[in-house]
């Protein structure tokens, strides 16, 4: 779209105009440098803009379920939050990232390419005095943290066994994250700590690097992504709109089945009533193994059954081996009253 003048910049325009300032093949001129724009050849864009957004929706699924997995395993807020997409070399990437950092290698079948998970030496030491039992207290009653990292050369053999736990964690986001385009297979082949050793790509080799802010308490750092052009070789023409948002496209017998599966996971708490009494306060202190306290049901009348507190089916206690069992006669409707 052309750029649209104000009042005021006509008005300055035509009075240089009248003046002799410029004349109208100078206008023409600059109107057809404006059109000229810069472009690296070192640095091509290799992915559309489409392709872009598509890739932001994809990530911010993956920072959802990165924040979850690191919030369950930490037992405290773990706030992931995509920063930023770009796409620069591989030379690019290892020159912004510190000389000593974690760095967690996947291989994802069907795709090609190796795709790194970055996490810089900070946030790895939170993580790991974390699950070690650290507080948010003495997280920041840690003013020297920063100056003992700086002289940290590697990390032991027990932290590196900690955030390969992690790194796994990361891994099924990553894998998880990319469902509704491909099916991957995604595992961590390694770690390493070194990015200049790495010989996994050539230094001018295109890449697409995905940027995360990660808030624990009150600190906030980052995690990169730094996948491969080759990785979206195959599948170019499912990150457009069009396949995304498909209407037609409708749900098949694996995505309920899959839902069920994650549903089965769901720990629910039972209970059965099975009546209720009213005793004085002096006999319910007197009571001892043996007393035998008389309920407002009889014993062939059907039990309540509460799932989590709300009720739900009418049963009939009963005994399946050694132990007792219900079976299930009916379904309650609504609410029952108190």
């Amino acid at each position: 779209m052309d750029q649209v003048l104000s009042q005021q910049e006509i008005d300055n325009l035509l009075n240089a105009m009248s003046s002799g300032e410029i004349t109208q093949e100078t206008v023409e001129i600059e109107n057809e440098q404006s059109k000229v724009k810069n472009y690296d050849f070192r640095r091509p864009t290799k992915l559309s803009k489409e392709y872009i957004n598509t890739l932001y929706m994809i990530f911010e699924d993956f920072s959802k379920m990165g924040s979850n997995a690191l919030s369950t395993q930490l037992r405290t807020n773990a706030a992931f939050q995509l920063a930023a997409i770009e796409q620069i070399s591989y030379e690019e990437f290892i020159h912004s990232i510190p000389k000593f950092t974690l760095l967690g290698l996947l291989q994802s079948e069907p795709m090609n390419g190796i795709q790194i998970i970055e996490m810089n030496p900070q946030l790895c030491m939170l993580l790991v005095e974390l699950l070690c039992g650290g507080t948010e207290i003495h997280q920041q009653q840690g003013d020297n943290a920063e100056a003992d990292l700086a002289d940290k050369k590697s990390f032991t053999d027990i932290e590196l066994a900690i955030l390969e736990e992690i790194m796994t964690q990361l891994t099924a986001a990553f894998e998880h994250a990319w469902k509704d385009i491909v099916d991957l297979s995604t595992v961590l082949g390694g770690m390493d700590t070194n990015p200049q050793l790495l010989q996994n790509m050539s230094p001018n080799e295109p890449v697409v690097l995905v940027t995360f802010t990660v808030k624990i308490f009150k600190v906030q750092t980052f995690i990169n992504i730094c996948i491969p052009y080759v990785f979206f070789e195959g599948i170019v023409d499912k990150l457009s709109f069009r396949n995304w948002f498909d209407s037609n496209k409708s749900s098949n017998q694996d995505d309920s089945d899959e839902l069920q599966k994650s549903l089965n996971g769901v720990d629910l708490e039972l209970e059965v009533l099975l009546g209720e009494a009213q005793m004085s306060l002096s006999d319910f202190l007197h009571l001892v193994p043996g007393d035998v306290v008389k309920l407002d049901r009889k014993i062939t009348d059907p039990l309540d059954t509460f799932i989590e507190g709300k009720p739900f089916y009418r049963v009939i206690p009963g005994k399946k081996g050694d132990q007792y069992a219900i079976e299930l006669i009916d379904k309650l409707e609504g609410d029952q009253n108190e």
